[in-house]
């Protein structure tokens, strides 16, 4: 998008003029000599062999500034491994994969579990968490850079944008954020639209200005899986196990370093992946889930910046972000008009209602058990109770890989 506009929060890094991929990628390979960089690519089985999968495989098959690619397999049975190891074993890139469901690794988590360090129950956060302490254990990396699996849109340009604010040290950031337009025929991104933003201006309509509000709002895009983070903020830093790891990541992130050395910047023309069901009806499943886990996780970062969240905020809560989340279907009604993009007036309704579930059952939870479940322990706090950790992880994948 044509525009150069700063928030004042954090850098925004626009994408502007040609993309120059090549003149990119040819400052990488110079950075990544004091500024290694690692790629994790938290994975679940069933998107072993997805078009999208093949994609980005064969994108990275031309990529040669990373040190290393680290693949966490999510949900892998002895035969669901045996096949994510023969499709990876097809890329030049010789990625390591996590058996994140096999016996060396179960032992390591219940070792985990034993010394009050629980990494919580399998989920994309505990996923990433895993990959993340493997980096550290390898000692290859100084940088980490990540994204989901499913990207269909994806390309050598995402890559190299996403980890240029961060491998290029004399620009400062610790932490860069990607966004791009998520946009087919139609307006993508239900959550992050009807859901996400709504409620951090409701809260912010009935709180008032604060830095952490403020901040969550400035991203374009808060819920995106990509990210790329220098490796002493990834020891520094706590992750939810469940569908609010983006969120409670920005949180973190905002808890251990400077908004000034956080940014976002913008990957791509556009993004595409596999869209969740709404599910309005089950609210264990799909993005009345995600939903669900993302405002839970907002109200105890916000909780935990010492603002009161008692009944009576909640109740005034439903009732301004219903208002908030209907303006802004008549916002977007009128800028997929102008765009000549399809919009069905009657799903947007039915997701802000099956978003209102949500947060009542965020806000019902919350009051039942305003701490929850924990964030992940650190690796900071990993390394100090347990020194030989980092050691038999790094043993138990290159035995699993073996």
């Amino acid at each position: 998008m044509a525009d150069f506009f700063q928030t004042g929060a954090m850098a925004t890094l626009h994408r502007l003029g040609e993309p120059g991929v090549d003149r990119l990628e040819a400052q990488l390979r110079q950075f990544v000599e004091d500024m290694p960089i690692a790629l994790v690519l938290p994975c679940h089985v069933s998107e072993i062999g997805t078009p999208a999968l093949r994609g980005i495989l064969n994108a990275l098959d031309e990529v040669d500034y990373l040190r290393q690619v680290v693949v966490g397999i999510d949900g892998a049975t002895a035969s669901g491994w045996r096949k994510a190891r023969e499709f990876f074993a097809r890329s030049p890139r010789h990625p390591t994969l996590l058996w994140n469901d096999g016996p060396r690794m179960r032992r390591l988590i219940r070792k985990l579990a034993a010394a009050d360090l629980d990494p919580g129950s399998t989920g994309k956060g505990r996923n990433m968490w895993l990959c993340y302490g493997y980096v550290l254990a390898s000692a290859e990396a100084k940088v980490i850079a990540a994204h989901d699996c499913d990207i269909l849109t994806y390309d050598r340009e995402l890559l190299a944008r996403l980890c240029y604010p961060v491998a290029n040290d004399s620009l400062g950031f610790d932490f860069c954020k990607g966004y791009t337009a998520r946009f087919t025929h139609k307006l993508n991104g239900r959550v992050m639209r009807l859901m996400f933003t709504p409620l951090i201006r409701s809260l912010e309509s009935i709180i008032g200005t604060h830095p952490f509000l403020t901040y969550m709002d400035t991203f374009r895009y808060p819920l995106s899986g990509e990210i790329c983070v220098d490796l002493d903020v990834v020891r520094r830093t706590r992750m939810p196990a469940d569908w609010g790891v983006e969120v409670g990541m920005l949180a973190e992130v905002f808890r251990v370093t400077s908004p000034k050395a956080i940014c976002q910047v913008e990957i791509g023309d556009r993004f595409d992946h596999k869209h969740q069901e709404l599910s309005p009806r089950d609210a264990g499943r799909g993005l009345n889930k995600m939903a669900t886990d993302i405002a839970r996780c907002i109200f105890r970062t916000v909780a935990a910046e010492g603002i009161r969240m008692d009944s009576g905020l909640f109740d005034t809560l439903l009732s301004a972000y219903l208002r908030k989340a209907e303006d802004t279907i008549r916002f977007y009604h009128a800028d997929a008009e102008i765009n000549g993009l399809a919009f069905d007036r009657h799903q947007e309704e039915l997701a802000v209602n099956t978003f209102v579930r949500s947060i009542r059952t965020a806000a019902r939870e919350f009051m039942q058990d305003p701490l929850g479940e924990p964030l992940i322990p650190n690796w900071n706090r990993v390394e100090s109770a347990l020194p030989e950790f980092f050691e038999e992880l790094h043993a138990a994948v290159i035995a699993d890989n073996s």
